[in-house]
């Protein structure tokens, strides 16, 4: 093998060391593109993806029955406060109307 000198070349030292730091750089890039995205896409579907939807297991006979019982003592609890305010809200009534009726009679008055 044959090895020839060629022409000699002067590259000032700030050029070298202005090159090594570019290739730096460039190597840098590289790694946070490359260890970076595959973690920035992990942290990104683990916190901001919504969790599967899991179907909901199957109650058994005895506990769809009791929760069919309970939503029926729910209603009618629901049914009685309703009887209960409007009972209150008819009272509430009355008694404002007695009020302005014994506002509205004058007293008698007595000779004098």
């Amino acid at each position: 093998m044959l090895i020839t000198q060629g022409p000699e070349v002067n590259i000032p030292p700030e050029a070298i060391r202005a090159a090594i730091q570019v290739g730096q750089y460039f190597l840098g890039g590289c790694l946070v593109l490359g260890l970076g995205s595959p973690l920035f896409r992990w942290i990104l579907r683990r916190f901001f993806e919504p969790a599967p939807v899991v179907p909901p297991a199957q109650l058994s006979p005895d506990a769809t029955a009791r929760l069919e019982r309970i939503e029926q003592a729910v209603e009618a609890v629901a049914i009685e406060v309703e009887r209960i305010a409007e009972a209150q809200r008819f009272s509430a009534k009355l008694l404002a109307e007695q009020q302005k009726r014994s506002l509205a009679i004058p007293p008698p008055q007595t000779p004098a």
